[in-house]
């Protein structure tokens, strides 16, 4: 899951894989809360499962480890 979050993100914002850090907030990572919703919703129609995503996975390691808990 974190290796397609990676590639949601690089695809998103218009860059690299390798310059996508898992373990940085997405604030350093200058991705807001509105990206973060969007990446989710479209994890959600691809998966068919429903997220109930808050604050607390701020990083895309924590929510990596979120994402697979719900499939």
């Amino acid at each position: 899951m974190k290796e397609k979050l990676v590639k949601m993100l690089a695809k998103f914002k218009g860059v690299s894989e390798n310059e996508i850090k898992t373990d940085v907030p997405f604030s350093e990572l200058d991705i807001d809360s509105i990206d973060v919703a969007e990446l989710v919703m479209q994890l959600e129609e691809e998966l068919n499962v429903t997220l109930e995503i808050s604050k607390k996975y701020d990083n895309i390691d924590k929510l990596s480890e979120y994402i697979e808990s719900c499939i």
